[in-house]
């Protein structure tokens, strides 16, 4: 697929401009001015009547394709009436991009013009508008082909150019697309990277991913441990998990150094379970074959790395991905067993099928090296989350609520939101038994909870928070990785800049 090319720019006659598409906006009162009116005027009074005919009626988020009769090929019209007395808002922006990108995509345009000057929009806003546009974009045109014989037919649209009317630069509006573009294509990363089937996406095959990214950037170096290096270090924990496998773990770490040298970096810690059975503790046959996407913390790690990569960001990060694959066999961990971490810390392991946060925990020890300004672990973890908050938010966990608000804040900006649930040490006696230091569940009650105070034990020496997106990482109608929190992450890191 080609890629998408985006651009800002002021159109001095919209009404004269050559394209394959123009975008109009169109309020829901039924009155056409500025711009609309001009475009109205060009292509025959079409938009009129469409109006007149209640064909359209510009409520939020409706969409008309008209036939041009002028420099543009086709129109498309976008309802954008705001259900805010106070004018348009950021839900009716959020509205309005999505719209386009719903429809825009799916259309035989090669190019488009978007015009937003008729928009009663601040600076700020404007600039949210353009980000959260052009990340909209490239995610609509998203398609798996990996393994398909005949798939979809590409989007034909390739290129795109919007024009943000006054009330923001056309540099600025230009920085804006270009970090929307590159946050849609680190989603369309995470999420190819968990489509794929767990013959293909293997610990060494995300382990060749990490090299490759290394590849695009002189500022991102890619290291991979083996299950060797991993038994060197004391990792009890993590080889626990791929004991039952004939797929070796790997521990995949990137060094991405955008900032000073002396500065702390940020540490993102992703859940790589390619494929998760269960191990002896056998899941259910029914949808098991979507565990395919039990790696979709570390996808999510992957997007995000890209994204930031891409922008070239002033900032240190470090993404440590844990991958393993968790199956059953003679060598298989079994309930009952004990393992000792990397930290020291043994751990009971009562159900095989709480694996993900028995790979992780030696990867947060791992973390420590790295004196990190702050750790964010991801990961599909428990499916108590998905009781809890179902797919609209993840969950979120943390030692420390400065780190808790930074982060919530940027799942609200980019809306990729999560929910901050108790990390209460009332919880911690669920997870004591009398044969190790831990055991890596405690019993039916806040399974989501009582998966986070095991991680928090590792976590100690320094600011940690946890996000499970079991329920937010993939839809199971239509089947498909969704790409989240690829874009809070992405958030979060540009936040923390200067």
């Amino acid at each position: 697929m080609t890629k998408l090319t985006l651009n800002a720019r002021s159109i001095k006659d919209p009404a004269t401009a050559k394209t394959q598409c123009v975008v109009v906006p169109v309020s829901g009162d039924g009155k056409l001015k500025g711009i609309a009116a001009q475009i109205d005027k060009a292509h025959g009074g079409a938009i009129r009547t469409a109006l007149d005919l209640g064909d359209f009626s510009g409520k939020r988020g409706q969409t008309q394709f008209l036939m041009g009769s002028g420099a543009a090929q086709r129109v498309l019209l976008v309802g954008c009436a705001s259900k805010s007395k106070k004018g348009f808002a950021r839900d009716d922006a959020r509205e309005l991009a999505t719209s386009i990108s719903k429809t825009l995509p799916n259309s035989r345009s090669k190019d488009a013009l978007v015009l937003l000057g008729d928009l009663d929009i601040n600076k700020q806003d404007t600039r949210w508008l353009l980000t959260y546009l052009a990340r909209s974009l490239v995610t609509a045109r998203y398609r798996y082909t990996a393994t398909v014989s005949k798939p979809k037919d590409p989007s034909q649209l390739s290129r795109l150019v919007v024009d943000p009317g006054k009330s923001l630069g056309t540099a600025a509006a230009n920085t804006a697309l270009t970090e929307g573009k590159n946050t849609g294509e680190g989603v369309n990363l995470a999420r190819n990277l968990a489509n794929l089937p767990g013959n293909i996406c293997t610990p060494n095959y995300l382990a060749s991913e990490a090299r490759k990214l290394a590849r695009s950037s002189k500022k991102l170096t890619t290291r991979i441990l083996d299950e060797k290096k991993m038994r060197e270090l004391g990792m009890g924990s993590l080889l626990s998990v791929s004991a039952g496998s004939d797929e070796p773990a790997r521990l995949i770490v990137m060094e991405y150094k955008g900032g000073k040298t002396k500065d702390a970096p940020y540490v993102l810690v992703g859940k790589g379970i390619t494929f998760d059975t269960g191990g002896i503790s056998l899941k259910p046959g029914a949808k098991m074959d979507e565990m395919k996407f039990d790696m979709g913390g570390a996808a999510s790690v992957f997007g995000t790395m890209a994204a930031i990569t891409a922008m070239e960001i002033s900032l240190n990060v470090v993404a440590i991905v844990a991958a393993a694959e968790n199956m059953p066999s003679g060598g298989a961990t079994k309930p009952g067993d004990v393992v000792t971490s990397m930290s020291g810390k043994t751990i009971e392991v009562l159900n095989t099928d709480a694996e993900g946060r028995l790979v992780l925990c030696d990867a947060l020890t791992y973390a420590e090296r790295y004196k990190p300004a702050a750790v964010v672990d991801i990961a599909t973890l428990t499916g108590a989350c998905v009781v809890a908050l179902g797919s609209h938010a993840s969950g979120l966990y943390a030692n420390q609520d400065a780190l808790a608000e930074q982060l919530l804040a940027a799942g609200v900006e980019t809306h990729d939101r999560a929910w901050r649930m108790p990390l209460w040490e009332d919880y911690q006696k669920q997870i004591d038994t009398p044969f190790a230091d831990m055991a890596n569940i405690g019993g039916p009650g806040g399974g989501s909870i009582t998966a986070a105070c095991f991680l928090a034990r590792f976590a100690e020496k320094y600011d940690w928070a946890h996000l499970d997106i079991a329920g937010s990482a993939w839809d199971s109608a239509p089947k498909g990785a969704t790409g989240r929190p690829v874009s809070l992450l992405t958030q979060y890191l540009l936040d923390r800049i200067g």
